[in-house]
């Protein structure tokens, strides 16, 4: 089926539409298995092969997200001809935890990421791949995503970079940043009782609909929150000031390198977004010779669970640029 007549789910039906179409493809066409990592961390992944696949699709999650958020957009991928593969970065989702504190958002370096995907291609995406092989990343995802490429050049054919963290807001020099860092290690490491957060983040808390910088898709924020509700082991907190030297680490590298990502990259950037730096993310796409840059007008952080007039058009064109070489 081309991208031109699928029918993607509308908000209005969409708990239907879980529980009619996308719960069963779960159960019956996607396969889950884990993998030990660096650092004997267990990480979780899932993929599903259609018999017609054409194509394939890597999905690079963002932070705190899971395999189980992407059921809508596996399902969309799958039943247009995709072979689709998606991993739970380490220390969230339904992978392994790094601190006792499993709501703690912690990573040593980014390195860990990308070594974790680098394993997952080789083992699980390129055995089963068929034809060629796409990128699809959100967010803290893009940077993996990014670092992946930079990484492994010739395994992708296509990106595509949704709300790129290439930036964090609020965006602040990076001499502010690093002091901040420092200040708030010592404060964990020498405080008794500390929380192991950088200043103001906390456990995982479910931010209401009105007040939230996600979406303004209701009916998908709803979903997305009863998810975590009913499975709380993928719920996650705030950062902690280690995972923030290692991200800012990871963005000025990719900034650096922006232009040995040769291959066609496809951004969009959500015009009310509330997470990334947006003029940061235009600025380093600027160094990367083959990147369009698309403004998606109205949408919030998460462009992928986004109301349908926002979610839809940037699904038919991701569909698209990962089909314009058929």
């Amino acid at each position: 089926m081309s991208e031109n007549n699928y029918s993607y789910f509308t908000e209005p039906t969409l708990q239907q539409d879980y529980a009619q179409s996308i719960t069963p493809f779960w159960q019956q066409c996607v396969s889950q298995g884990r993998f030990t990592g660096q650092g004997d961390i267990q990480v979780h992944y899932a993929y599903c092969v259609p018999e017609s696949a054409h194509a394939s699709v890597v999905i690079s999650s963002g932070r705190i997200e899971s395999l189980l958020k992407y059921q809508e957009v596996i399902y969309d991928l799958y039943h247009q001809g995709f072979a689709v593969f998606i991993l739970d970065h380490r220390g969230q989702g339904l992978s392994g935890r790094m601190r006792d504190n499993p709501h703690l958002g912690f990573v040593n370096h980014f390195d860990e990421y990308v070594a974790d995907m680098q394993h997952f291609l080789n083992e699980v995406v390129i055995p089963n791949q068929q034809g060629s092989l796409n990128l699809l990343c959100h967010s803290m995802g893009s940077a993996i995503g990014a670092l992946t490429v930079l990484s492994m050049p010739k395994v992708f054919s296509r990106v595509v970079f949704c709300a790129p963290m290439f930036g964090i807001r609020p965006a602040m020099p990076q001499w502010l940043a690093s002091t901040l860092i420092t200040v708030n290690r010592l404060y964990n490491a020498c405080v008794p009782g500390a929380s192991g957060y950088f200043f103001g983040q906390r456990n995982y808390h479910e931010e209401p609909f009105a007040t939230n910088r996600l979406t303004g898709s209701e009916a998908r924020y709803k979903l997305f929150r009863e998810l975590y509700t009913l499975q709380p082991e993928i719920q996650l907190g705030g950062v902690t000031p280690e995972w923030l030297a290692a991200a800012s680490a990871a963005m000025w590298q990719i900034e650096q390198h922006a232009s040995e990502l040769t291959l066609p990259v496809t951004v969009f950037s959500a015009e009310r977004d509330g997470v990334v730096d947006n003029q940061r993310q235009q600025r380093v796409v600027s160094n990367m010779p083959n990147a369009n840059w698309v403004s998606v007008a109205g949408a919030k952080h998460e462009i992928l669970i986004e109301q349908d007039a926002i979610r839809t058009p940037v699904m038919r064109q991701i569909v698209s640029f990962f089909n314009s070489d058929l």
